[in-house]
């Protein structure tokens, strides 16, 4: 049995709409996988989650794999068992972290340092997929390399024969790894940078390995919106139609309706929570800071159009109360909201893109949110 299945319904120009079918269900595509870094999205449970109408949750390697441990993860049933999350579930490698944390990085894999204990910790491709296999989740990501843009051209270059060389490791040994899940599914990763050479290079090296998915990484970390997009435009033709594609690490709403107009499929970001927890409110009619004192005897929701939990039941006044005492129900009701806001904009994606009226939706976001 081939671990994931797409199944594209519609399409609107490049955007697409359909379904992921895996050993564990099926997804709706396009959607947004809300971060749960260390095995829990910051503020929220899995029953919050469920309420939100959230399909995957993304889980972090690099900090599992730390504390507890993928063996403690593993030993408590695995990921959907300790996180009492009956969704689907990704977990990345770790890759983004262990670059953000300038690592040794050799061409058999990466040493670093514990945030936690200051300890020498080290991943190579092989143990990635370990780790991975042991923490449980439904779809895992191969080890990568991802360079801080802007990027000198060698930078990028190894960048990309790194990915490359690693991605056929990782592929080799999940392929007859006994200890991972059954039909644990396997992403590749695109790197490449701005450079549309080498992204199609990289596109091509990674799909002839033959995952089960795409991610496209090294976006969406430092760069103008414009390259970005320019990056992935050239990138997505390279993907093969019938398996999801991944677009790594980005959450704000004009960048999730741009890149679902390449034929981006899913997303992740931590976004949408980290500002929430900062007061920093995404609404119909744009971003609204909560902690400004305009609000403070506001009765009205955050946002009157919204039908959140949140703004079904609380007041502007009251919440920005919360969030200047520094309560922690701030952090839940407003972190409800945001990701409310997020999966409700790819249900409207979703919608939009089987009625024909894309480029409307697109417009409308652009209006509030900027080009």
């Amino acid at each position: 049995m081939t671990p994931i299945r797409m199944e594209v319904f519609t399409t609107d120009g490049l955007a697409r709409t359909g379904v992921v079918h895996t050993a564990r269900g099926s997804y709706p595509v396009p959607t947004f996988m809300p971060v749960g870094t260390r095995g829990a999205v910051k503020a929220l449970d899995s029953a919050d989650l469920e309420a939100l109408g959230a399909d995957v949750v993304l889980a972090n390697t690099y900090h599992l794999m730390l504390r507890p441990g993928a063996d403690v993860v593993a030993e408590l049933g695995g990921l959907h068992r300790f996180t009492g999350w009956s969704g689907h579930t990704l977990t990345d490698s770790g890759g983004y972290q262990v670059h953000s944390l300038v690592p040794s990085v050799d061409d058999d894999g990466v040493s670093f340092t514990s945030i936690y204990d200051g300890s020498r910790a080290r991943l190579t491709p092989e143990l990635a997929v370990e780790v991975q296999g042991l923490i449980g989740a439904d779809i895992q990501m191969v080890l990568d390399v991802c360079a801080t843009l802007p990027a000198a051209p060698d930078v990028l270059r190894q960048a990309v024969d790194r990915t490359a060389a690693w991605a056929s490791r990782a592929r080799e040994h999940h392929a007859r790894l006994e200890a991972r899940p059954e039909n644990q599914a396997l992403f590749g990763i695109v790197q490449g940078g701005t450079d549309p050479v080498l992204r199609v290079e990289s596109a091509r090296r990674t799909v002839e390995l033959d995952f089960d998915g795409y991610g496209i990484g090294g976006l969406s970390v430092g760069e103008p919106r414009s390259e970005m997009l320019e990056a992935l435009a050239v990138t997505v033709p390279e993907l093969p139609g019938d398996t999801p594609r991944y677009l790594m690490g980005i959450g704000d709403p004009i960048g999730l309706i741009e890149a679902i107009g390449l034929g981006v499929d899913q997303f992740d970001c931590v976004a949408p929570t980290r500002m929430a927890r900062h007061g920093s409110m995404l609404t119909s009619t744009g971003r609204l800071n909560l902690r400004n004192a305009v609000h403070a005897r506001d009765d009205g929701p955050l946002d009157t159009a919204c039908g959140c939990s949140t703004c079904s039941r609380w007041s502007r006044g009251y919440l920005r109360h919360l969030l200047a005492v520094g309560e922690p129900t701030a952090w839940r009701l407003l972190s409800i909201h945001n990701l409310s806001y997020v999966v409700n904009l790819m249900s409207l994606a979703r919608t939009s893109i089987s009625q024909g009226r894309f480029a409307q939706l697109r417009a409308e976001v652009a209006e509030v949110w900027g080009p």
